[in-house]
């Protein structure tokens, strides 16, 4: 393929010009292959290589386009520039989060990940970076340091976070606990400094939560969701569970809790489309911790009907991810569903059907988060990017 702009035919014969940093995918030519990689060679870690296309190539083009709908998500010319990045500490993990009125994008380490030190021993931290800083350097392919890294200092300290969403001016996040007296919690933060934090929830009718991983909203009745998980139980810097991997629903204005949704391995990321009629949410049963993998185990995001009261119904198998599993998980405005994966982040329509992604090739995906109009932040454990395109997040509550 040409380092030129390409023209992509379509059926109403009219033509849309590929952006200089996107190249078309075209899945047709993998569907028969010479020779198919024998399975005691590959697992839920191997990152798809087209036929014919170097791993230069596809990094050096990032945006994939595996249907053509995907162009308008992208827009004229989408960027993705290397902001920040550490040799070996996972600094860029999860809950990655915007507060619109400072326009800082909150994010956190991970808590037991290989070559952070955190977990048992020491609380994962909490970073924040400024998104005008981020966007003037956006024209670079490689601005690390040049972007301002800044450690939040969270009073009481918030305990291993891995979730978080903006809520009511605040930042909201579930953590995965510490040890068998530190359990897993719900912290509400002051976004500005001093950073003041409030413990809203650490319960179920007084039984620990196991290692809680993800939290969302839900656009209309204001609930709050949340999946609990056992990463800090296979991550040995917590008990061995005592209640199952659910997900749950917390009522703040008369504090009640209840559970939603189970038969999970490992539920993980939790979303709800922009109308709250559905609720996604990941399973990462194939990712074991320090125990290693499970191929056979579930790598797949499952879609729920969100009823007129609350409740979910009507489980089904949305999408199934082709290179690790699907992570962190948002919607943007349109409702396409969007989930940081083994390759990067992967795009689907609301119907299930992949759109593109946006390739990091060997550096896992575990979170993303959209800042405003038509950029996006992507937490790819030892990196951090920034996205300029033209789809945007959905409504902050």
């Amino acid at each position: 393929m040409s380092t030129c702009m390409v023209v992509l035919a379509i059926a109403t014969s009219a033509s849309l010009t590929v952006p200089d940093l996107a190249q078309i995918i075209d899945q047709a030519s993998f569907n028969f292959l010479p020779t198919v990689t024998p399975t005691d060679l590959t697992n839920d870690s191997l990152v798809f290589q087209p036929p014919g296309v170097p791993e230069a190539d596809l990094a050096a083009k990032p945006f994939h386009i595996y249907d053509e709908e995907f162009l308008s998500i992208l827009g004229d010319n989408p960027t993705l520039t290397l902001i920040a990045e550490s040799a070996s500490n996972p600094l860029y993990h999860e809950a990655v989060v915007w507060n619109p009125p400072t326009d800082e994008v909150f994010f956190v380490q991970s808590a037991g990940g290989t070559g952070s030190g955190t977990g048992l021993n020491k609380s994962a931290i909490i970073q924040k970076i400024s998104v005008p800083q981020a966007a003037a350097v956006s024209h670079l392919r490689n601005a690390s340091g040049l972007v301002n890294v800044t450690v939040v200092p969270s009073t009481p300290t918030v305990i291993n976070p891995n979730g978080g969403t903006y809520y009511k001016g605040n930042l909201l996040y579930v953590t995965e606990g510490q040890g068998k007296s530190v359990p897993p919690a719900l912290y509400l933060m002051n976004p500005q400094a001093p950073y003041n934090t409030t413990i809203i929830l650490n319960n179920y009718f007084n039984r620990q939560f196991n290692s809680l991983n993800d939290i969302a909203v839900h656009p209309v009745n204001g609930e709050i969701y949340f999946t609990d998980s056992l990463y800090g139980y296979l991550q040995d810097f917590r008990p061995a569970p005592t209640i199952r991997n659910q997900v749950y629903r917390f009522n703040p204005k008369t504090g009640a809790v209840s559970v939603v949704a189970d038969g999970f391995d490992l539920p993980n990321g939790l979303v709800f489309s922009p109308d709250g009629r559905y609720a996604y949410v990941t399973d990462t049963g194939d990712k074991q911790g320090l125990r290693g993998t499970d191929s056979l185990a579930p790598a797949t995001i499952y879609r729920y009907n969100v009823q007129g009261d609350g409740t979910l119904e009507n489980r089904k198998v949305f999408a199934f991810a082709g290179s690790g599993h699907p992570d962190g998980i948002h919607c943007d405005s349109k409702g396409n569903v969007w989930s940081g994966c083994g390759d990067g982040v992967n795009v689907w329509s609301p119907a299930g059907k992949l759109l593109g992604k946006i390739y990091m090739g060997g550096f896992r995906t575990a979170n993303f988060q959209f800042a405003g109009k038509g950029c996006l932040i992507i937490t790819a454990e030892t990196r951090l990017y920034y996205a300029t395109l033209s789809a945007s997040g959905t409504r902050l509550t």
